[in-house]
């Protein structure tokens, strides 16, 4: 689908980067001729997936920078560290937390821990890119993952889908202030792309009234590849003239209506189910 050397040139960063879709989108990067850099909060699955890239990839340029972006100096510090062997011109806010619970028994604690990844740690890394590129007089590009309750909301995942909505908010904010100065900013909200491990916390046996691909009209899941290509395609020159969008990647399913009720259900488990399912996240 794209040149080979699509993003050649480009120096890309990944938040939470190591695993999930923000690992097969950077693969993807590196595919297409892009210098990547990886950051999160465990080192050894940076260096991993850093390791397992360059064993795919001989030819890749692919680096690892350690930070948590719930903390605006280690934010700054990443920064630095990336900036000091030339600056950035691709930054995608992909680090997320999410867990279903009864939203009425979370503690600020368990909200805090959703919200300061994702809202405030995008907030953090696209000011302390931003105001680099601003500095010197370069455009840049802003790509934040976010997810379809921004429109519809979600039961049981409240804090996440606040998150994503105050990131699309932010996204579109800064897609006007910072347009003129050459820095675009957008958004992916993809659908249903099952990942290893965290698929099975956040769609727990039992939860759901029917198989998850039946709610979507194409009925079935998104590959990952697909998803990659979408961000590929921001990424690059050929999408220089989309600013502000949030683009849906979810075969249809938000507007069959699941986005709200996707945990239908959930609304009638009784306590002792909830223990159960609380359990098995323990476990």
């Amino acid at each position: 689908m794209f040149a080979s050397n699509l993003l050649a040139g480009k120096k890309i960063l990944i938040t939470g980067g190591g695993t999930g879709l923000g690992k097969s989108i950077g693969r993807r990067f590196l595919e297409l001729g892009a210098e990547l850099v990886i950051a999160g909060r465990r080192k050894e699955v940076l260096d991993a997936t850093a390791e397992e890239f360059r064993d795919a990839l001989p030819t890749a340029q692919v680096s690892t920078v350690q930070a948590d972006v719930r903390d605006a100096e280690s934010v700054e510090a990443m920064m630095e560290e990336i900036w000091r062997s030339g600056p950035l011109d691709v930054l995608m806010c992909n680090a997320a937390a999410n867990f279903i619970a009864r939203t009425e028994t979370l503690s600020p604690r368990a909200v805090d821990a959703v919200l300061d990844i994702v809202l405030h740690g995008s907030f953090y890394c696209a000011i302390a890119a931003g105001k680099r590129w601003i500095a010197e007089g370069r455009g840049g590009n802003v790509i934040s993952t976010v997810s379809t309750p921004t429109m519809t909301g979600s039961a049981f995942t409240a804090p996440s889908a606040a998150a994503k909505a105050g990131v699309l908010a932010m996204t579109r904010s800064l897609a006007v202030e910072w347009g003129p100065k050459g820095i675009r900013l957008n958004c992916v909200a993809p659908g249903l792309f099952p990942t290893p491990g965290a698929w099975e916390q956040l769609y727990p046996p039992g939860s759901q009234v029917e198989p998850q691909e039946k709610s979507v009209p194409l009925r079935r899941f998104g590959d990952h590849r697909e998803l990659a290509d979408l961000y590929s395609y921001l990424a690059s020159e050929g999408s220089a003239y989309i600013n502000g969008e949030m683009i849906v990647m979810d075969g249809g399913r938000w507007m069959q209506g699941v986005g709200g009720p996707s945990f239908r259900a959930m609304q009638d488990w009784n306590e002792d189910q909830w223990q159960a399912m609380r359990g098995q996240g323990r476990s």
